[in-house]
């Protein structure tokens, strides 16, 4: 049997008795500020670009709503929910909203009136989406008003959103039809910014968000719809209990649908069915709801999973994706 290595402490750490948490960030070919004689990037910069880019599997979790959080981060085009933060708004900030996506795809703005805006729908700096999206957040908090906040690599051990927002608060989304959630007048609108409303606007697929259920988005799109629906349970337990829903034949959400398999975003399981496409989101909340309780009760069940439920199950899997 191989004998275990002992974790090697950073000869800087063991010369210096520093912490990593003590040395300030300087450029990757700059000496290292512990002492050691290396460059940063060979020394304390190393574990500062690992924690940088390690993937966070739920970025999201902790927070309330975190099905929202990925719904709207995933599948919903226009959507925007109030935030409140732990310590309350600073002086000239009257509002603070999340915006699945924002004009010209800026992280965040803050609007003449002081108000901020911020992007749940970019590209992202590091492996925590959460940490990203609260080192924009705290930018936007101190940007002049009038002005949209830029992308940013944030430290390595900033904030993240579970830090800077009221857990106790709820998360609400309101589901918009296109963005004109960005403009508080449009006649004001510079031609950069309304011609990305434009472009925005004819891209949107129309999306709902059922109310009888947690996390539900009915979607219309040629052809058929669809219901996608983040749920929270843990992806193996959730995968046989739809399997053994599959397999008795009451996997569907009525006449005409069919449960065509799931993806993974940021940790979480998103069955997805096609609909007809005379059925609209309306026509979904009671099939959603006795669903609902079908799948409660295929969790609660312990017994080996079957033959045909193990075929099913095999077909959900072959069938699933990785979003993020």
């Amino acid at each position: 049997m191989a004998k275990k290595r002992r974790p090697r402490t950073p000869i800087s750490a063991r010369a210096t008795g520093k912490s990593t948490a003590e040395i300030p960030v300087v450029g990757a070919r700059e000496p290292c500020p512990c002492g050691s004689g290396r460059r940063y990037k060979a020394c304390h910069g190393r574990a500062a670009a690992q924690a940088a880019t390690e993937l966070v599997r739920r970025p999201f979790e902790g927070l309330p709503g975190e099905c929202d959080w990925v719904a709207l981060r995933e599948l919903v085009p226009s959507a925007t929910v109030p935030l409140t933060l732990k310590s309350g708004l600073p002086d000239g900030v009257p509002s603070l909203t999340l915006g699945t996506v924002l004009p010209m795809a800026w992280p965040a703005l803050r609007r003449d009136n002081g108000a901020v805006l911020l992007a749940l729908q970019n590209d992202t700096a590091t492996g925590d989406l959460s940490r990203d999206l609260a080192d924009v957040l705290a930018r936007a908090l101190n940007t002049e008003p009038g002005n949209a906040v830029s992308a940013s690599r944030p430290a390595a051990d900033g904030p993240r959103l579970q830090e800077l927002l009221d857990l106790e608060a709820p998360f609400e989304p309101t589901v918009h039809e296109g963005f004109a959630f960005w403009l508080e007048d449009a006649e004001a609108a510079t031609p950069e910014v309304a011609a990305s409303l434009e472009r925005a606007n004819a891209a949107a697929t129309p999306t709902a968000r059922l109310t009888g259920v947690d996390a539900a988005y009915w979607c219309e799109t040629p052809g058929k719809n669809h219901l996608r629906w983040v749920l929270p349970h843990d992806e193996e337990p959730l995968l046989d209990a739809l399997a053994r829903l599959h397999a008795a034949g009451a996997a569907t959400l009525g006449d005409e649908t069919r449960l065509v398999g799931s993806f993974r975003a940021h940790g979480l399981t998103v069955p997805v069915w096609d609909l007809p496409s005379a059925m609209r989101a309306e026509d979904c909340e009671k099939p959603a709801a006795a669903f609902h309780e079908r799948l409660g009760e295929a969790l609660a069940a312990d017994a080996p999973l079957t033959p045909e439920e193990r075929s099913a199950r095999s077909g959900l899997t072959n069938r699933q994706v990785t979003l993020n």
